[in-house]
């Protein structure tokens, strides 16, 4: 059994935090003679009051096998544990005030890659959910790694633009062999298996808690070079990791909205406390001094049939399958379900939840 199991066992008594479970680490020899201490013993390291030692004290009785229970859990689910010490975690993230001391991950897990967060609201309008997919597909493209929470909503989106082009990593508030919510299952697979990575500093079978996300905020920041804010009401866990990008003197970025859109309030707050407007991804790529790669035009990739379509729709506003059906000639109707089907498998066009449908690029 190696340290990095009884420091992942140790993390998980929430009385002690991280800054002073560090602390506790550095004060002895291996972490894993804190595993074989006692009340008194943990007391006379000076580092903790006599309630916390017994408390630690208490959760390493109660818990004897956690060490060899993570290892067991981390091995059959092929879950990789690294600590703040190992070469193989992201050196961004230990810059941070409070780093996480252990990072559980799925997939490849990339110390040094470029890295943007991409977080904004729950509940998207169709120019949240267009402007969460174009940019992250177009940074990705250039290289650069998204990271978001796999939340719904804007956070969902911007992992699956960032998939059509690149990598994107997700950081979960619970164990990574959780799937939540429940209907991002597939895509946090398919994260892991494009070469991207689903991490948290929660151990294997946690469930997710309110108290984790605030929390799991500051990974998605700390392992960013920036963070693009993309829709957010005015109080949303979306401007939390805008605050300690902030804290930390990262970039922040704020896409604006709409004066009568509650979603834009909290990326207007933003851009009026310092944030950097941004309207397309090449601003973001020109400030981490990247070249954006010839992008094609949608244009191109059109046959008549689907110009005349994609002339219909529109950026912002999805349209129904019978509302595009009626503003075609009548002899091309019966073949609108497969122009459509096809034009989405060229990432031209997006189908919404309600089966409407959508520009992905603009002209």
């Amino acid at each position: 059994m190696e340290d990095p199991y009884y420091l992942a066992a140790l993390l998980q008594c929430r009385q002690i935090g991280s800054v002073r479970m560090r602390r506790l680490c550095n004060a002895v020899s291996s972490v894993r003679d804190i595993w074989s201490m006692d009340g008194a013993q943990l007391r006379a390291l000076g580092l903790l009051s006599e309630t916390l030692a017994e408390d630690l004290a208490a959760h390493i009785r109660m818990h004897a096998a956690l060490p060899e229970q993570i290892a067991e859990d981390c091995l059959r689910q092929e879950i990789e544990l690294v600590t703040i010490d190992d070469p193989f975690y992201p050196d961004i993230l230990r810059e941070i005030f409070d780093p996480p001391l252990v990072l559980y991950h799925r997939g490849t897990l990339v110390p040094n890659a470029r890295r943007i967060g991409i977080v904004g609201a729950r509940k998207f309008t169709a120019y949240g959910e267009a402007a969460a997919m174009e940019f992250a597909e177009r940074i990705a493209a250039a290289g650069v790694t998204v990271v978001s929470g796999a939340a719904r909503g804007i956070d969902t989106r911007a992992h699956r633009g960032a998939l059509r082009s690149g990598r994107t990593v997700a950081v979960l508030g619970c164990g990574v062999d959780i799937a939540y919510p429940s209907e991002n299952r597939r895509l946090l697979a398919q994260i892991v298996e494009t070469g991207g990575a689903v991490i948290s500093e929660y151990a294997p079978g946690t469930q997710p808690l309110p108290a984790f996300f605030p929390a799991r905020n500051r990974i998605i920041s700390g392992l960013s070079e920036g963070t693009l804010v993309i829709e957010a009401a005015k109080r949303s866990g979306s401007l939390i990791t805008a605050e300690m990008a902030l804290s930390e003197g990262r970039d922040v970025y704020a896409i604006p909205g709409s004066i009568y859109s509650p979603q834009s309030s909290g990326c207007h707050n933003l851009i009026r406390a310092g944030a950097r407007l941004v309207e397309s991804p090449q601003e973001i790529l020109e400030e981490m001094r990247l070249v954006e790669p010839p992008k094609r035009s949608a244009r191109e990739q059109l046959t008549p049939e689907e110009a005349h379509i994609y002339r219909v729709l529109s950026f912002d506003h999805a349209l129904s399958m019978d509302e595009i059906i009626d503003s075609m000639p009548e002899h091309t109707a019966e073949n609108i379900p497969l122009l459509l089907l096809q034009m989405q498998l060229k990432g031209i066009i997006t189908e919404n939840e309600r089966h409407a449908y959508r520009r992905v690029e603009r002209n």
